[in-house]
């Protein structure tokens, strides 16, 4: 088999999704590993240190997709500009493809992955379970995201974080809200707490405050009777009357907040708003919102994709795209876990891809010139 890896092409992305510590993995059983010329650039990875893994270095990108039986990409495929193709149009038909899938882009995707009859598995569609932890680059993604989105809401805030006493005077802790207990909430209460600052979290969970607690933070408990949590792990879209429920508790920690980390989502649907218009003036000037959330909507109503809003005095940073902050350690953890999941579904299977697979089953979209994703096949109807 030969195996594909493209420099992403969406603007703004740093990462690669394979790096060349992965190379000898993939090239086992006699496979031959392409890769892009400077595919791994942006991330500090040189051709040369492809080449010394035992990689092939294809000089364009219409070589590399028309040699692959198998691409794995970090971002969804798109149009390639400098080709004048989509990045799926220049896979070989019967192709596979190993990638971000994302819900929001399927209406566009899905109909020319049938078309080719490529075989796609989706990142974003690997099933929670322990089998599949160390394939979870949803996960990974989130960590990095919840770690940088701290330390851009203490540069961006005009106030030391930590508790400092000093010859002029005690320096108070700022104190950092963050909404959503997933991984990326998780992570940045662990930042945001090993920074210094008093770290308080809401999440409509109840089983997650045990996590928040653990992690140095204060839960903020609200009163609920509806199942907040999908099997899979991920929070539920809820009524309007639960979101109502949950702005108020929100509302009422905002005057005395100096920097917030929102990070909440739900999994194929529009980010709920939890901070509105009317929310924002609540926080004192000076303050900082960090909107993880914004390629979804956003969880903060005046947060807008990849730019920094000032409003009342209140500085929002709506990211899009934060782990491509931190490409050397992205990329690491994303190539991590895409090689355990071709390891799992082409290095282990004995007898091709095995359907009867909870990872295979849950994890592929396409295949043979059809959708054959049961959760996609029932959101399409």
């Amino acid at each position: 088999m030969k195996i594909g890896i493209p420099k992403e092409i969406m603007q703004g992305e740093t990462r690669v999704a394979v790096i060349p510590a992965m190379i000898a993995i993939l090239a086992k059983d006699e496979n031959k590993v392409l890769v892009q010329s400077q595919a791994g650039a942006s991330a500090s990875f040189s051709d040369a240190e492809y080449e010394s893994a035992g990689a092939e270095i294809v000089k364009n990108a219409t070589d590399l997709y028309g040699n692959a039986d198998l691409v794995i990409k970090l971002r969804a495929p798109q149009k390639n500009e400098v080709v004048g193709k989509h990045e799926i149009a220049m896979l070989r038909e019967g192709a596979y493809l190993i990638s971000s899938l994302p819900p929001r882009a399927h209406a566009q995707l899905l109909p020319l992955l049938v078309d080719r009859k490529v075989t796609a598995f989706g990142l974003e569609y690997i099933p929670r379970i322990t089998k599949a932890q160390s394939m979870d680059v949803l996960s990974s993604m989130a960590t990095v995201s919840g770690y940088k989105a701290v330390l851009i809401a203490a540069n961006q805030l005009g106030k030391f974080f930590p508790l400092l006493m000093t010859a002029a005077g005690t320096v108070p802790p700022a104190t950092v809200l963050v909404l959503g207990a997933g991984v990326a909430g998780l992570q940045a209460i662990a930042t945001a707490k090993r920074l210094g600052a008093k770290v308080e979290a809401f999440d409509p969970r109840p089983v997650v405050k045990e996590q928040v607690e653990s992690l140095g933070g204060h839960f903020i408990l609200m009163e609920t009777e509806e199942n907040v949590e999908t099997k899979g792990g991920y929070a539920k879209e809820q009524s309007e009357d639960f979101l109502r429920r949950e702005q108020d508790a929100i509302a009422a920690r905002l005057p005395k907040v100096d920097a917030v980390i929102s990070t909440a989502q739900i999994f194929g649907k529009r980010a709920p708003i939890l901070i509105t218009a009317k929310m924002v003036e609540l926080m004192p000037a000076g303050s900082v919102i960090i909107d993880l959330a914004v390629a979804d909507g956003g969880n903060c109503e005046l947060a807008k994709a990849d730019e920094i809003v000032q409003a009342n005095g209140v500085t929002i940073f709506g990211s899009s795209n934060i782990a491509a902050s931190v490409p050397v350690h992205a990329s690491q953890m994303h190539s991590k876990n895409v090689t355990n999941l071709f390891k799992h579904v082409f290095l282990e299977a004995e007898n091709g891809l095995d359907f009867d697979d909870e990872i295979v089953k849950g994890a592929c979209l396409t295949h043979n010139g059809e959708i054959v994703n049961d959760m996609v096949k029932q959101n399409l109807k």
